[in-house]
């Protein structure tokens, strides 16, 4: 198979970036994307050009590293597929693929297709936590804990952080990601002593950060590649007032006390 790629450049974080038009040829139509990449960047290193800077680890759609937007879509064309697990058979022969990184601006381009989603890591920081000591791992119903509630904690704690959500949404809203991380601890009962602080605080983490706010689109659960539902948003919105009532409420009857 043969691709026109159509790649976005860009040096620094503060420089000029620009597309730069590569073609690329006999291309198996069951390499990955990413490994497609690598070929494209072992011809560049041959010619002395500079390789196309861009994330990867895992290559199995688990750590979320391989971020890109790929024909003005984050992670390509194919739902519930990451772009290391997203083979070349999927676009036609000859076909020309537009490769951008995300476009946000709590993201702030690195180099080439490479951002900096630390900001991801920041919000997490602020509340993403559970302050009992679990210890050495106990027999399962040691603490009973509903289905409903385990389902949905487990679905919520599938999410891998990679951005999607963001890149995909017109306002660069990281709600989805934030939803995800506060429900999948306030679900589960060691998450309980944190769960007020949690949600005011990883919500003031992520305003600050700079992420836009949600309006309902909903191409933040279309784009993610773990089908994560923005009904974790509203559980969000939930907490959070819940949170806020309580604060409140506790300033007030200190002041009477």
């Amino acid at each position: 198979m043969n691709f026109k790629l159509k790649i976005w450049r860009q040096k620094l974080g503060n420089s000029q970036g620009f597309f730069s038009d590569y073609l690329i040829s006999n291309i198996d139509p069951d390499t990955s994307f990413l490994e497609m990449l690598d070929i494209l960047n072992e011809q560049l290193v041959i010619q002395g050009e500079d390789p196309v800077a861009f994330e990867h680890d895992c290559r199995e759609g688990i750590c979320g590293s391989c971020s890109m937007t790929i024909n003005g879509r984050p992670h390509g064309p194919n739902r519930l597929t990451t772009a290391c697990q997203l083979k070349m058979r999927s676009f036609a022969d000859g076909a020309e693929i537009v490769i951008e990184p995300w476009r946000a601006k709590a993201f702030p381009i690195v180099k080439d297709l490479v951002t900096d989603r630390s900001a991801f890591d920041r919000i997490q920081q602020a509340g993403g936590y559970v302050s009992v000591n679990t210890g050495a791992a106990c027999d399962a119903n040691t603490i009973p804990v509903e289905k409903e509630s385990a389902d949905l904690s487990f679905y919520a704690a599938s999410c891998i952080g990679c951005g999607a959500c963001v890149a995909a949404c017109p306002n660069g809203s990281a709600m989805l990601f934030t939803a995800a991380k506060v429900a999948q601890l306030s679900l589960l009962p060691q998450g309980a002593p944190e769960r007020s602080h949690r949600a005011i605080a990883m919500v003031e983490r992520m305003d600050q950060e700079n992420f836009g706010g949600c309006t309902n689109h909903g191409e933040c659960q279309a784009a993610c590649p773990k089908d994560i539902s923005i009904r974790f948003i509203s559980d969000l919105n939930r907490e959070f007032i819940t949170a806020q009532a309580k604060k409140i409420y506790g300033k007030r009857a200190s002041r009477r006390s």
